[in-house]
């Protein structure tokens, strides 16, 4: 039986020379009190040393994965294979099952082979021999170092983190390049005031003042490469009239070393976002695709990381951002935000404001499968970011045309439900006949059918429709009073079915009566 023993600096495979010790693991421990009592229960069969610290770290790293390394497996198929009913103690489990399925040799993993290899690890100075304690200790400080900077590398919660860093310093410079564009314009502004308002770029209004200096020499000044012809007249006139103080050459130098500082900060931001934008569409094409490259990062850069973002919900992702007017609007009892960072993507800035939060909650839905695509998928594309790009705008512009179509249902369930839901022309229930108080009714007799009337120079012609339904209504009242005597005469019970409210009401007064003379 041997023990397989990993070192930073190289493998050492034992032999147990009584196998019957490790059936006594509560009392292992006193084998290995001196170095001789250990030798006596192991022997050092081989050591496979490593050449540098790159053969140990790839060593190490195939350990932590479960993998074998090219050393070990050498080393091992030199002294087990030839040897059938050898059998391996290993300190780990996925190792001892790799060993196993590459050089099929029997590993055994359990509380006895830890304890073992905790006393090994007590007396591993006299065990191993050749190597001095001193070159040990510096050879697993350097592989410790090795494997952690390996760790950080290539860890997935790490590679994003360009992505945060890059997004952070985009957001910074633009602020510093506002403060630094308000001072100028401030600062020169006491010289020529009117150039402010001519020249409303900012790039261009730094790259003036930069090339001229004071007002004079604008006179003189080439400004076709930095403005329109027609600006360039409007601000060479504006100078021969302008109401400035005046101001001395060190002014004017310490205005265009600003200057310069604005124009640096300016090339460094650009070449800043284009190496953005490169990284997210290396790192999260369908979501760039999706809500864009900014919008996209400063998600990912709330959020921590691609892989954070990834496990948020869409509800979550669509207020991402707007945190504050969550938790105020919730403490105060009042409609939450429906939108965070989401509201500055295109799709959403295109929708009027009555849809924005529709879009919003859609773009959010579909960023947050995208999300997870992309930190968890495979195959790095934009053709599911693409798709549903296709279906929000062509949802937009439903939305702003107002064409909204019956998501769910068909045609045919539609004409099912209006057959049974359809209006009849028979009289419907009235709650106010519910009322038992004592009340004058009116007599069905009394309530007047609408007639339409006919002006009067109509009236004298004869037969017209109008007239004919009102004889028919007027002989319709007298057969139902004629009913109604005979009702009463007879004292027979009402005919729910047929009667219409106003027979009802009629109907109780009658019942009341009955009900007297039967008392009496």
């Amino acid at each position: 039986m041997f023990v397989l023993y990993e070192t930073p600096a190289g493998y050492a495979i034992f032999k147990l020379l009584d196998e019957k010790k490790l059936e006594q693991v509560d009392n292992l421990y006193l084998e290995f009190e001196t170095p001789e009592k250990a030798n006596k229960l192991l022997k050092l069969k081989h050591f496979e040393k490593f050449n540098d610290t790159t053969e140990a770290l790839a060593a190490a790293t195939a350990a932590v994965e479960g993998k074998v390394s090219k050393p070990l497996k050498k080393t091992l198929k030199k002294l087990l294979v030839d040897d059938v009913q050898a059998s391996l103690l290993v300190a780990d489990a996925k190792l001892g099952t790799a060993i196993k399925d590459k050089l099929s040799v029997q590993c055994v993993y359990n509380t006895g082979v830890q304890e073992l290899m905790r006393c090994i690890r007590q007396q591993a100075d006299s065990l191993l021999g050749g190597l001095p304690k001193r070159e040990m200790t510096a050879m697993a400080l350097g592989l410790a170092h090795s494997l952690s900077r390996y760790k950080l590398k290539f860890s997935p919660d790490k590679i994003d983190t360009m992505i945060v860093q890059a997004q952070c310093l985009l957001d910074d410079l633009d602020k510093e390049l506002n403060n630094y564009m308000m001072r100028a314009r401030e600062w020169y502004g006491w010289h020529f005031p009117e150039l402010g308002k001519l020249i409303t770029d900012n790039i261009a209004f730094v790259k003036t003042i930069k090339l001229v200096g004071t007002r004079d020499n604008m006179a003189t000044a080439d400004l076709s490469d930095i403005l329109p012809e027609d600006v360039e007249q409007q601000v060479k006139e504006a100078a021969e009239i302008s109401m400035g103080t005046e101001i001395s050459d060190e002014d004017v130098l310490n205005i265009q070393c600003l200057c310069d500082e604005i124009i640096s900060i300016n090339d460094y931001r650009i070449h800043l976002y284009d190496y953005l934008k490169a990284r997210m569409m290396a790192m999260a094409p369908n979501l760039t695709v999706l809500v864009g490259d900014t919008v996209g990062a400063r998600l990912i850069a709330h959020a921590g990381s691609l892989i954070n973002l990834a496990k948020h919900p869409s509800s979550t992702v669509q207020i991402l951002g707007a945190e504050k007017a969550l938790f105020r609007a919730l403490k105060t009892k009042k409609d939450t935000p429906k939108y965070g960072l989401i509201y500055h993507a295109q799709l959403v800035g295109q929708a009027s404001q009555k849809n924005k939060g529709k879009m919003s909650r859609s773009l959010a839905a579909k960023a947050s499968l995208a999300t997870r695509v992309d930190a968890f998928g495979e195959e790095a594309s934009f053709e599911l970011g693409a798709t549903h790009k296709v279906k929000l705008e062509s949802r937009l512009r439903l939305l702003e045309e107002g064409n909204l179509r019956k998501l769910s249902g068909t045609g045919k369930a539609r004409a099912k439900f209006e057959k049974y839901q359809a209006k009849s022309e028979v009289f419907t229930y009235q709650p106010e006949a519910d009322n038992t108080l004592h009340v004058k009714k009116r007599k069905h007799s009394e309530i007047e059918t609408p007639v339409k009337q006919e002006p009067q120079a109509e009236e004298e012609e004869p037969a017209t429709p109008a007239a004919a339904t009102a004889d028919e209504t007027e002989s319709k009242s007298e057969k139902k009073k004629k009913k109604k005597k005979k009702q009463k005469g007879e004292e027979a019970p009402e005919e729910t079915t047929e009667a219409s409210p106003a027979e009802a009401e009629e109907a109780t007064p009658a019942k009341k009566k009955k009900k007297s003379k039967h008392q009496e």
